[in-house]
């Protein structure tokens, strides 16, 4: 059984508004991967948690968050408001720079559905510097169209082989990608990665993404000594 330095719910306080995570920091986590669930869905995204824990037995500390408040939720508009949606994810990702727990990690996204919007126009808005790589699952990225040209982290695009228009939304993104990027089909899968084994392999291409492409801490200055 996996050991943890921190696992339980945390508030949230962005804008003037409190939003509820989840946070699960394994010890000698490797990186922290913060998910961006889809309209419709929260933190307790069945799929999004199953990718969650096989990252966390992986040696990754993950943060799942509501997007939305309660009462935000309440208007189906705010669901597919990709602005609002992205900036609520960088202030986020703001809050974890700052806390104490979170801030020494580097930092990626996992996406789904209209998540990989707000994922990919964040990624886009702070750069390599604060993010250090996307991964989409069965994603919109083409909701972020205008900003996929300023993403510059690497960004694994994962799409269902029967999902076929999203799939074809896929590769029209990715080829507005300029930096490393690849598009993975999973086989006979369809939206939802509901078909057996679909979701384990998902879960999988985006372990091995973030293996490859997010760096388990930050770079420390080195300390030069005073004469």
């Amino acid at each position: 059984m996996a050991n943890y330095n921190f696992n339980d719910s945390v508030r949230i306080d962005v804008q003037n508004v409190s939003l509820i995570g989840d946070l699960v920091i394994p010890e000698e986590a490797k990186g922290l991967v913060v998910f961006s669930h889809g309209s419709g869905s929260s933190r307790l995204s069945p799929r999004n948690r199953f990718v969650a824990e096989h990252l966390q037995r992986s040696g990754y500390a993950t943060l799942l968050f509501d997007l939305l408040t309660p009462e935000e939720d309440e208007e189906t508009k705010n669901r597919f408001d990709i602005p609002m949606l992205t900036k609520r994810l960088i202030d986020t990702t703001d809050w974890i720079q700052q806390d104490p727990r979170t801030a020494d990690f580097n930092i990626a996204y996992f996406g789904a559905s209209t998540g990989a919007a707000s994922a990919l126009g964040a990624a886009a808005a702070l750069g390599n510097d604060i993010i250090k790589a996307v991964v989409s699952r069965g994603g919109r990225p083409d909701l972020a169209d205008t900003a996929l040209p300023d993403v510059q982290v690497p960004v694994l695009l994962i799409v269902g082989g029967k999902d076929e228009s999203v799939l074809e939304m896929n590769i029209q993104a990715n080829n507005k990608l300029l930096g490393i990027k690849d598009v993975e089909i999973v086989p006979d899968a369809t939206h939802l990665f509901e078909e057996p084994g679909a979701l384990e392999m998902c879960a999988q291409l985006a372990t091995d993404w973030f293996r490859k492409y997010l760096p388990p801490k930050k770079q420390q200055p080195l300390r030069q000594n005073q004469p």
